[in-house]
């Protein structure tokens, strides 16, 4: 397999984008249960050389990331000590990774969140720049 030399491409951190709308405590819904609610990492819609790509293929990317950051923990999440012996799997503004077909989408407020349970986060990640989104969409 040949490798594609990428040494002038744009690094991570100029495509994500957290689409410039603040979220604040008092705008959350009420999240019950063992649920966490997420704010997933979209991609930016414009280059940083001023070229904007083209709408399908920011949908595309946005509905196959599976990096998100936690914006609710639910009451219940994590509070089970036989399945989380070693404490939460995150904390609010953390940022995690989830399985492909996980959870609720929802919008609200306009924001594009996303529902899941507590024992579905995979992993936490110190910066969502640091993954590669594009991942899956290469031959």
């Amino acid at each position: 397999m040949q490798v594609v030399k990428m040494d002038k491409a744009m690094s991570n951190d100029e495509w994500i984008s957290d689409d410039g709308i603040e979220l604040e405590d008092k705008d959350l819904p009420i999240i019950k249960g063992y649920h966490v609610l997420l704010r997933p990492v979209y991609l930016r819609d414009k280059t940083k050389g001023g070229i904007y790509l083209p709408g399908k293929i920011v949908d595309d990317i946005n509905y196959l990331t599976t990096v998100a950051k936690v914006v609710l923990l639910g009451d219940l999440a994590y509070r089970d000590k036989e399945k989380f012996p070693l404490g939460p799997w995150c904390k609010k503004d953390d940022y995690v990774c989830y399985g492909k077909h996980t959870g609720q989408k929802l919008v609200y407020k306009g924001i594009k969140l996303l529902l899941i349970f507590d024992d579905q986060v995979i992993m936490q990640v110190g910066n969502p720049k640091d993954l590669d989104t594009t991942f899956n969409l290469t031959p």
